[in-house]
């Protein structure tokens, strides 16, 4: 009866989540917000400076800034709109979706400091003797042309004023409307252009003892955009533009398209790799996996987070490293089963032995991500949000969920005599009566002495270290727009494109570019390089050029040189700090010795990316930083398994004190780990490739500095670090023996 109930609890389990997941995902996926890349829109920093002496600069003003730009963002009917502080005097707007950039553009970089003014310029009136939320959009008694009305607060003081600039004379009596009047600007030198910068400029020959204002000279959109940005409120700081990008609806919809179709191949493949090594234990996995997909997506939805490309990478990485949880735990659970136990006793010792894994591997990863936080900015933020919510979900649906779906199957003893559903060959099983043996640790039913070529691993190493050096120093690395200044601009065309198509272009923009790549499907895609910031003007030209020849608007980024110096800054500061902690924390939890070598092997992998972006010269740009941090991360994860392994063999032996017993304790972990190594990196290799053969052209960069990092850090984390220590450690081990207690380990969840 008890082994019935159990099984009964296994199929509600699943088929609970089933129906939660079938009758919710479609809303929950439709509800979540996508970034600019997914959907169009764009992206502004700004450098907010005060309007005078008398102000200070302080976190109260930049949120008073940040809530009327909220205000007229809500004007515009953007309901998506991102608008973060950054540092001391910076504010981030992004705003994805948006159909007329320059009209959302010019709402936000218009202080709306509105002054009434003589044609000396002498101040008359300003925006606080206008009635709040007084100003609509109308039209002319008169002509039916559009306007805009306002309302005063004090119609006597609006009399003394018309009296005053009546009493001029002609062709001086004109109240003068400006809009963001600065030092330095003049009525008389801004009459004689062609589109000067005040408002409006009427005649006054009478007083008007009234609080009804007429501005004209507008469309009905131009008059209808004033209204709005008036009644929003003027803005308290001046805000100057730093940096800008913007992407094209059409190249948000492809992105999206591609990224996740890239996304359902890699999940499906990670899907069918279980399946086929583990067995049943392979069917758990997948379920737990679609249960931590789904979740994960509710809980970003929940916290209202904004989905990138970069996210949504971080969403099926995450897949990856649950799947490793999966996979150490699956197995300790082989090992124990070939050790002759039975499969309750090797599931109950193979959950055991497999939590502290799990958990030292999590935790270095999460620090890593949670610096990646810190120190990022816009998509990479949101890449390192994501990352943060997918190891916290995945420790729990691997470390809970899997275990307790398996543990109601095995203990209903109906998978005793069974090991084929583990994938285990019952003439691997060894004899239960020589289980007080240690018995021989193999790979692919083969003894390996890995120690004994620790000297052909490190020359290898070492020999390609001075090549990426070599490289670096000859080739230098080819840095994107985000670390230079300058602006790039991607066009996007439904035909084939050519250099000397885009060049005949540029021309008639009166542009010239400093690089210029057709790349993408069918040469469609044309990305060009400036060394110059284009203004704002320069920017609505090259936008209406190129969208009504190709009918799709193409992505503009602008950036000055103080942002990228900053990210550089901030990149080195993320990698040092992330650094520090993980030493800290390898330190606590094993010995100084494993932290140190822990810290090599992880600058090994994030250098080789960088020799690698060196050698194909493709751009390295801030997405790429995300990808060295999380190999970073990735990387220490990898190894921290392998050290667990040593340790525990370690606490087996209570004490080491020759060189050559420590060195068969390492090769043995070693030996160990091979197939967890090399099944996880790749279960998570098929999820990136799928990103880089499959994804949108934006991500590349990304996939590729994933792959090669998972590369170079299985080699490391198996052939580099372990190696690495013995050789350190095993120097002093005659003054020093090798001691690890054996301490009480957290049981994870038992059914």
């Amino acid at each position: 009866m008890k082994k019935r109930g159990r099984i009964v609890a296994f199929f509600l389990i699943v088929l609970v989540f089933a129906g939660t997941i079938g009758t919710t995902v479609t809303g929950i996926t439709k509800d979540i917000n996508l970034g600019l890349d997914l959907q169009g829109g764009f992206e502004v920093l700004y450098e907010v400076e005060t309007v005078d002496d008398s102000q200070e600069m302080n976190r109260s003003l930049l949120e008073d800034t940040v809530k009327i730009l909220n205000d007229r963002v809500n004007k515009l009917g953007i309901s998506e709109a991102n608008i973060d502080i950054e540092g001391d005097d910076r504010i981030r707007v992004q705003l994805a979706g948006v159909e007329d950039q320059a009209q959302a553009r010019e709402m936000l970089a218009t202080s709306a400091r509105l002054s009434f003014r003589d044609v000396n310029d002498n101040k008359l009136l300003d925006g606080s003797d206008i009635k709040e939320g007084s100003a609509r959009q109308d039209f002319h008694p008169d002509t039916n042309a559009p306007i805009v009305t306002l309302s005063l607060k004090d119609a006597s003081k609006f009399a003394e004023v018309t009296e005053k600039i009546k009493n001029m004379g002609a062709p001086d009596n004109r109240l003068v409307i400006w809009m963001d009047y600065q030092e330095g600007d003049s009525f008389k030198e801004e009459v004689k252009k062609e589109n000067p910068k005040y408002e409006s400029a009427p005649s006054v020959t009478k007083v008007l003892n009234t609080t009804d204002v007429m501005i004209e000279g507008y469309t009905i959109d131009e008059a209808k955009n004033l209204a709005s940005i008036i009644n929003a409120g003027s803005l308290p700081v001046n805000m100057i533009e730093k940096y800008s990008t913007s992407v094209g609806a059409q190249f948000g919809e492809q992105a999206l398209n591609k990224t996740v179709f890239a996304g359902i191949i890699g999940v499906s493949l990670i899907f069918v790799f279980m399946l086929a090594v583990y067995r049943f234990p392979g069917i758990i996995a997948t379920i737990n996996l679609s249960i931590y997909i789904y979740l994960i997506l509710l809980v970003f939805n929940l916290m209202n987070g904004v989905l990138t490309l970069p996210g949504i990478a971080a969403l099926i990485l995450g897949v990856g490293m649950a799947v490793d949880a999966n996979v150490i735990t699956f197995e300790r659970i082989k090992e124990e089963i070939k050790a002759g136990k039975s499969t309750v006793a090797a599931f109950k010792a193979g959950t055991k032995n497999s939590l502290s894994t799990i958990f030292d591997a999590n935790i270095t990863t999460l620090l890593a991500a949670s610096i990646l936080f810190m120190f990022g900015t816009s998509s990479v933020k949101g890449f390192a949000t994501m990352l943060i919510v997918s190891i916290l979900v995945s420790f729990l649906t691997a470390v809970y969920g899997t275990r307790l779906l398996l543990g109601l199957w095995v203990n209903t003893r109906a998978l005793n005599k069974k090991p084929g559903w583990f994938g285990v060959k019952q003439k691997d099983i060894a004899d239960i009566a020589e289980s007080d043996k240690e018995p021989e640790a193999t790979f692919m039913n083969r003894s390996w002495n890995v120690v004994d070529y620790r000297k052909i691993f490190f020359t290898a190493s070492t020999a390609m270290v001075i090549i990426g050096i070599v490289s670096l120093a000859l080739f230098k690395l080819n840095p994107g727009i985000d670390f230079t200044s300058g602006s790039r601009i991607e066009v996007l065309a439904e035909q084939t494109l050519t250099t000397e198509q885009i060049n005949e272009d540029l021309d008639k923009l009166d542009l010239e570019a400093k690089s210029l790549v057709i790349s993408g499907e069918d040469n469609k895609i044309g990305v060009m390089r400036f060394d110059d910031v284009l203004s704002k003007d320069k920017i609505e030209d090259i936008k209406s050029y190129f969208l009504e020849k190709y009918n799709n608007d193409p992505n503009v980024s602008v950036v000055s040189p103080i942002v990228g110096e900053e990210l550089v800054k901030n990149a080195i500061y993320a990698v040092a700090i992330a650094s520090i902690f993980m030493i800290i924390y390898v330190t606590l939890r094993f010995e100084m010795f494993f932290a140190i070598t822990a810290l090599i092997a992880l600058l090994h992998d994030a250098f080789f990316v960088l020799v690698v972006f060196s050698l194909t010269r493709i751009e390295f740009d801030v997405t790429i930083v995300a990808a060295v941090l999380t190999i970073v991360g990735y990387s220490i994860n990898d190894t921290i398994v392998t050290f667990d392994r040593i340790r525990e063999n370690l606490r087996k032996k209570k004490r080491v004190k020759t060189f050559a017993e420590l060195a068969r304790v390492v090769n043995r972990s070693l030996v160990q780990t091979f197939t967890r190594s090399l099944n996880t990196t790749v279960t998570t290799m098929l999820a990136v490739l799928a990103f880089l053969i499959l994804g949108a052209q934006s991500i590349t960069g990304f996939a590729l500095a994933l792959t090669v990092g998972l590369l170079v850090g299985t080699y490391s984390s198996l052939f580099l670090a372990s190696l690495l220590w013995l050789v350190w450690r095993g120097k002093n081990i005659k003054e020093k023996p090798v001691v690890f207690e054996k301490k009480k380990r957290v049981e994870g969840p038992q059914v």
